[in-house]
């Protein structure tokens, strides 16, 4: 994520493929490898695959265009993207909504990406651990979560201007290549197939509301849209980028990416776990990956890197996370970077203990309920996941795109997105801005009317 935030100028991409890595690490992390196998499990398998395929290609690309040429237009932060794009109190509800979905998903965030860092242990150190009473010891599961937030203050304060991007160059292709490797092997052991066909072979009987709203969530959560990561990555982007197709490139990646996640764990758990539910919520990959690991000559040392990779991608979207309220209080408060940091990053550290607990039973967090818009969701962990994770996400994502299609001038974002992609004409333009104008908006209100109990009686979650 090569940016500085400085109040004393603003930095900029070196190029496209610098601009491509970082938004990828940015997206590509914890949502596609720990989020998207357990949500497919949740959620009928291949039927919510092929919602989350048609919602990333006519949702959520339309949206990550959208997102980055309000942030290289107005070179600003999300709020203040907005109000230097001439929006009112009204639309700054949605910068305001991006800087708190930032900061919340950070906080729970952090916890899984404290898990790995344990697993990079016990898988080092041949410790067979057993995932549920590992995530019921407090001693365990919150240090591990302050350590990660400490490693994402760490980056962010000395700026993130070198180290990251070149990181990202770096160790993203490297994760590639474990994933592929890892899901290669899954899919050899004797009884994967039948894995394989519940993940890739839609039951179409299965779509329903709910998949579709998981799996529109999932897009937006995988994807890095409705957070206000893509403005801020937009406002630092030359004139001369080529957005439409990097996005293309990020889209594509993030993708992959979630794909062969759930090569890695359905495969395996049929193979491995038989009889095991495919709905095993979010501990899912951290039960079945180190029984991969064990079926393989030298599983220690793969799962050791697996885990210190999907580390360091769940760090390289830490970093974007906690720079988005970061940059806007040195924007728009004038606060120094180390004040900025230092505060955002502890208030995380305290939001983040309820969720560590949460899994705990017995303990408070574990059987707080919100009943909210009439959907219940219980556990402190799931709430999060729900309001911030999924409901807020897809708020902002509304508010941006009526922002563009309709309060403003939308042929002013076309021409943003035209400017260094010469291919951005006629047809092209067109069916952006269609999109943007009607299909993304008539579908995400559809989805909102749903989730608050329209159509008929809401989901219950958890």
């Amino acid at each position: 994520m090569a940016m500085n935030s400085d109040t004393q100028g603003r930095g900029q991409f070196g190029s496209s493929l610098g601009f491509i890595m970082a938004a990828a690490g940015s997206a590509v992390g914890l949502g596609n490898i720990w989020r998207f196998p357990y949500l497919t499990g949740e959620n009928g398998g291949g039927a919510f695959v092929f919602v989350y395929a048609i919602c990333v290609l006519l949702i959520g690309l339309p949206l990550l265009l959208n997102e980055i040429a309000l942030g290289r237009k107005s070179r600003k932060n999300p709020i203040g993207a907005i109000k230097a794009t001439g929006g009112n109190g009204f639309w700054q509800i949605a910068g305001v909504l991006c800087i708190m979905v930032c900061f919340c998903v950070l906080s729970y965030y952090s916890v899984i990406a404290g898990w790995t860092i344990g697993y990079i242990f016990t898988e080092l150190v041949n410790i067979p651990i057993d995932f549920e009473e590992f995530q019921d010891t407090p001693q365990y599961v919150v240090p591990l979560c302050f350590v990660f937030i400490f490693m994402t203050i760490g980056v962010v304060l000395g700026g993130v201007s070198g180290g990251i991007e070149k990181a990202a160059k770096f160790l993203m292709p490297i994760l590639f290549v474990i994933i592929i490797f890892i899901a290669g092997r899954a899919v050899t052991l004797d009884g994967a197939m039948e894995g394989v066909r519940y993940y890739l072979y839609p039951d179409f009987s299965k779509i329903t509301s709910k998949v579709i709203l998981q799996a529109l969530g999932q897009a937006f959560f995988s994807m890095s849209v409705g957070w206000g990561l893509m403005i801020t990555f937009g406002s630092y982007l030359p004139k001369k980028s080529n957005i439409v197709q990097s996005s293309g490139w990020i889209a594509g990646m993030d993708s992959m990416v979630a794909l062969m996640g759930g090569l890695m764990v359905f495969p395996a758990l049929f193979a491995l776990l038989p009889g095991k539910d495919p709905a095993g919520g979010p501990a899912l990959v951290f039960e079945v990956l180190p029984k991969v690991f064990d079926a393989m000559p030298g599983g220690n040392f793969i799962g050791a890197l697996f885990f210190l990779l999907l580390l360091v991608a769940a760090l390289t979207s830490s970093i974007s996370m906690l720079e988005v309220p970061v940059s806007y209080f040195i924007d728009e408060k004038k606060w120094s970077r180390k004040k900025a940091t230092w505060s955002i990053g502890i208030a995380a550290m305290i939001l983040s203990v309820p969720s560590a607990l949460s899994s705990i039973e017995g303990n408070y967090f574990n059987s707080l309920t919100l009943n909210f818009l009439g959907n219940t969701q219980v556990g402190f962990f799931a709430i999060m996941d729900f309001v911030f994770g999924t409901f807020a996400v897809v708020v902002i994502c509304l508010m941006l795109s009526l922002y563009t299609g309709w309060a403003k001038k939308i042929g002013d974002f076309a021409n943003e997105l035209a400017e260094g992609s010469p291919a951005f004409k006629g047809g092209l333009r067109s069916a952006w801005m269609f999109f943007i104008k009607w299909v993304c908006p008539i579908v995400i209100a559809l989805v909102l009317l749903d989730l608050v109990g329209v159509f008929g009686t809401p989901q219950e979650g958890g």
